[in-house]
């Protein structure tokens, strides 16, 4: 198997893009790491999208974003798994890459989501859930994060403040990203204040509904080297799956998914979770990133509502969690998600991310689920 390098990333600024279609946000974002990549072709495309079909409907985007990226007759695929869908897309180059079926392959993710009403963007999220047990009798996303909420509640005795600390991190690391949809601080009170969506999660524990796209482009490290790039190693990937719906699931407290998918990207790069100097993880909502530290090992069970309370997860803590601003302020296209965070991984790895730039960074994991956790996505980067 060959060594995968990262050799080029693009992202335009996120938001709601009503001037924007979803073709045109894809190929700002795959032209900007084409140039950053500084290569003349591409041999595959790998695009992750959760639903283009119930919010634009437009299925077929394997022929019709390399169409219009001028790029015909490369082969193409899209790939779904839920908002876990860019991480899947990631995965899939790099196994292509690494395999030696293509030596450049452009990584894509894209979701162009305001284009319908919010009881319409609602049901199209709504299809990462059990449809017969779990939407058919009225349970949304923000339902099944705010049970798992509360029994995290109940059985660690996490607060209602520590959720709201995450928020806050994250608008702080957030306020510093200028790709940001929402670039700006907001306070542990004004989390308190919002209004409430399904208790004990506020509007502001929520990911918004958001219009992006990210890139990037892959290849073998010796091609790499000899472009004279700046190389960012991807060491290792993990996929796992559990139950759909989240009654089926042995524990509401904790995400399997996530932890088997950590276990095989960390053994795979050699690497224990102490080894990573920074993690860009899948805080859908606030009580998601708490579980996420926990499942990836930063912490112990029912201790990650503490570690944000300590500042252990901030910018300048042992373990930063979401530099970039996380899914909270940076937005949530939901097919893009898992490809930005690679982004982001790759701009702290070359020193490149200005006033969030995490000091020293090496290695860096990203962490991209679907749904409640029903798939999940890791990977961990690593500076040559």
């Amino acid at each position: 198997m060959r060594d995968v390098a990262v050799i080029g990333i693009g992202m335009t600024k996120w938001g709601e893009l009503w001037e924007k279609s979803l073709r045109t946000i894809f190929v700002e974002s795959a032209l900007l790491a084409i140039e950053d990549a500084g290569v003349d072709r591409i041999d595959s495309m790998i695009v992750g999208c959760m639903s283009s079909g119930l919010f634009v409907g437009q299925e077929h985007l394997a022929s019709l974003l390399p169409d219009y990226l001028g790029r015909n007759p490369v082969p193409a695929a899209r790939v779904e798994s839920a908002c876990a869908s860019g991480g899947l897309a990631l995965r899939q180059g790099f196994i292509e890459v690494a395999s030696g079926i293509s030596d450049i392959v452009l990584v894509g993710g894209v979701e162009k989501m305001t284009d319908v009403t919010g009881c319409e963007a609602t049901f199209a999220l709504g299809t990462a859930a059990d449809q017969e047990y779990e939407s058919f009798h009225g349970l949304t996303f923000p339902g099944l994060y705010a049970m798992m909420a509360v029994a995290h509640m109940h059985k660690y005795g996490t607060t209602r403040r520590q959720l709201a600390l995450v928020a806050a991190k994250n608008h702080e690391n957030g306020s510093k990203n200028p790709l940001a949809q929402f670039p700006f601080k907001v306070s542990v009170d004004a989390v308190l204040n919002s209004v409430l969506v399904a208790d004990p999660l506020r509007i502001l524990d929520c990911s918004p509904i958001t219009d992006g796209a990210a890139a990037v482009i892959l290849a073998p490290l010796e091609m790499a080297k000899r472009l004279k790039k700046p190389v960012v190693r991807i060491v290792g990937s993990g996929h796992a799956t559990d139950t759909i719906s989240l009654s089926s699931r042995r524990d509401m407290c904790w995400i399997e998914s996530t932890h088997i998918a950590a276990q095989k990207a960390l053994a795979m790069a050699g690497r224990k979770v102490g080894d990573i100097d920074f993690f860009e993880v899948h805080d859908c909502f606030t009580i998601a990133e708490i579980m996420v530290t926990e499942a990836l090992g930063i912490v112990e069970k029912g201790k990650g509502g503490r570690a944000v309370e300590e500042g252990l997860t901030a910018l300048g803590g042992k373990a930063p969690v979401n530099p970039s601003g996380g899914l909270k302020a940076k937005g949530h296209p939901v097919g893009a998600t898992g490809v930005a965070q690679a982004v982001e991984a790759v701009k702290q790895l070359r020193g490149e991310a200005g006033e969030r730039q995490v000091k020293n960074a090496r290695r860096g994991l990203t962490q991209n689920m679907g749904g409640t956790g029903g798939s999940s996505l890791v990977h961990v980067f690593e500076a040559e």
